[in-house]
């Protein structure tokens, strides 16, 4: 076998894991797909009989190309990834191979995807490889080009961030994450009953335009017309998922991980008696998410 064959039948062996990770650090597959292909450009220019490991090696070039690619997406000022809202929020879009991805959108979890988005990609960088990937803090620091210590607290200041900080104590937590559960899984069966279980009588839905197909009320009142609603658009609910909305169980709507929509959601007494629908850019940007995993409702 001629020594370049070889070099490309080595590389193609690792493909799919580095496409995974790529994933996670820039949240698209295209992106990701072409941060592999840059990856095999650079191989391909080297000598492999020198790399002794090539995982390694391949690891630390992806890397720092996702990192070049993820300080150009914010020098740039473009809208990151996780804030894209279509024209119509209730459209999942077309494009790509959406279905492809959001298999890999679930697989990593959608709450994750879009808390990610939030941070400085340095630190997307050194949480994705250290807290997902077991890197050493010595390998990420040089490629992120930091002191150890420095890569240490970047990996410390992702986690905060990403696990984010609940307003309420572990039990009130824990009893909210219930209902919060309850009512997405409700709304996924389209169980107007199962809804009617855990709205409050006087339930109010207050929605961004941009949340809604034309002829939708932006505000609907009542249990029984807020649950036929939500059983309406249970499909929506397929992409949905809890995590920490500004300290409190809420629920980020994120096809293919790219968050478009937000509901926070007011409890009294164990019922739902408020529902907020963020559509609008700006205000999903104001929010503080996090994701809402069991150590996060711990006692």
């Amino acid at each position: 076998m001629d020594t370049r064959d070889g070099l490309a039948e080595r590389f193609e062996a690792h493909r799919a894991d580095l496409r995974a990770v790529a994933y996670r650090m820039l949240g698209s597959r295209t992106d990701a797909d072409d941060a592999v292909q840059e990856v095999w450009v650079r191989l391909d220019r080297t000598d492999g009989r020198d790399i002794e490991n090539l995982a390694g090696w391949l690891r630390t070039v992806l890397s720092r190309i996702c990192l070049d690619m993820l300080r150009a997406r914010r020098s740039r000022r473009e809208a990151p990834v996780g804030l894209q809202v279509p024209d119509t929020a209730w459209d999942e879009g077309a494009g790509g191979d959406p279905e492809h991805e959001a298999l890999i959108a679930d697989s990593v979890g959608r709450a994750l995807l879009v808390v990610l988005e939030r941070l400085t990609p340095a630190e997307r960088v050194a949480f994705v490889l250290h807290d997902m990937l077991a890197v050493s803090f010595e390998e990420i620091a040089t490629i992120v080009g930091r002191s150890l210590v420095a890569a240490k607290k970047l990996a410390s200041r992702a986690r905060q961030k990403v696990r984010g900080k609940p307003a309420v104590p572990a039990a009130e937590l824990a009893r909210q994450r219930h209902v919060v559960d309850a009512f997405l899984t409700a709304s996924r069966r389209g169980d107007v009953e199962g809804l009617l279980a855990i709205l409050d009588p006087g339930v109010v839905r207050r929605a961004d335009p941009a949340a809604l197909p034309p002829g939708i009320p932006a505000e609907v009142r009542g249990a029984r017309e807020v649950a036929k609603e939500a059983a309406v658009f249970s499909a929506r609910s397929a992409v949905a998922e809890v995590a920490l909305v500004d300290g409190l169980p809420g629920i980020v709507v994120a096809p293919r991980g790219h968050l478009q929509l937000a509901l926070t959601l007011t409890l009294r007494d164990g019922r739902i008696t408020a529902c907020d629908v963020i559509a609008d850019p700006a205000r999903l940007g104001g929010l503080t998410l996090a994701i809402l995993g069991a150590e996060s409702v711990e006692e």
